[in-house]
């Protein structure tokens, strides 16, 4: 018989006990449908809400620090029909195929094959279905998604920094960087460094959309904050600021309901 130091045996009942991971997720029924609600512990928080977030398409429970999963399921179950409600008023997705309709700096364009064997895409401005100009997509048509997305993405970052550019001269400060991913949360960031990032979403919002949010990251390049002083320079470098804003507020969820999983990949 072998014999354990109290250190060692004091780390394997240390072991043994500890609890189980916290769940990250819950499922919750109503009317023969299943919904996964997400679940996120906030110390702030003081009650229990529910939350259908249009950009990620998904459900999240936030809880109290100390609340008990089985307290939330009880108030998601509560509100399942809710849930369904709003799931069900989420906008269709577009998907990057063929015959579907999608904006590209805020003009609908309809996405065609154009029957060449390489793998491009190019518009062309006039002509398709019902006069709108079109998005002609090359190579196997297996992979027109994740052509149509790249090349949206390319031309997102193409516009972007042009953009920052401009006004980054305009404020006599350089940024570091300038890349574009698939944020859900922010339409764009500017880190520590002066390194900027956007959406590349902008792209399918009109010009002067895009061109407000890369004066509002650049104008961080002198004011790390939302001072009075930021929103002046902001709208000294974008004139369209207010406009731009009230267009984002109106329309910028549903710049999330086209594309699929072939939109997450970041481009620099």
């Amino acid at each position: 018989m072998r014999c354990r130091s109290p250190k060692l045996a004091g780390m394997i009942r240390l072991f043994r006990r500890a609890p189980p991971p916290e769940r990250s997720s819950l499922t919750v029924s109503h009317c023969g449908e299943s919904f996964v609600v997400a679940l996120k512990r906030v110390g702030s928080a003081r009650r229990y809400t529910l939350r259908v977030r249009t950009a990620s398409r998904d459900v999240v429970l936030t809880m109290p620090a100390r609340g008990s999963v089985r307290a939330a399921r009880e108030f998601a179950e509560r509100h399942a029909a809710w849930i369904g409600a709003r799931l069900r008023r989420l906008p269709a997705l577009a998907l990057f195929a063929p015959g579907e309709i999608i904006p590209l700096r805020g003009v609908d364009h309809v996405i065609a094959a154009s029957g060449l064997m390489r793998s491009s895409v190019r518009c062309e401005p006039v002509g398709g279905e019902h006069g709108r100009p079109r998005l002609l997509v090359g190579g196997d048509p297996r992979f027109t998604a994740r052509r149509v997305a790249d090349f949206l993405k390319r031309e997102a970052l193409h516009d972007l920094d042009g953009a920052v550019q401009r006004h980054s001269r305009a404020l006599g400060k350089k940024a570091r960087r300038v890349s574009v991913r698939d944020t859900t949360s922010r339409w764009g960031s500017c880190s520590a460094s002066g390194a900027l990032s956007f959406s590349w979403r902008l792209i399918l919002a009109p010009p002067f959309v895009l061109d407000y949010l890369a004066a509002h990251e650049v104008a961080h390049l002198a004011h790390m904050n939302h001072s009075d002083a930021f929103w002046a320079l902001t709208r000294k470098l974008s004139p369209d600021t207010d406009r731009a804003e009230a267009w984002l507020k109106a329309h910028g969820a549903s710049l999330h309901r086209f594309g699929g999983p072939q939109t997450r990949t970041n481009v620099r």
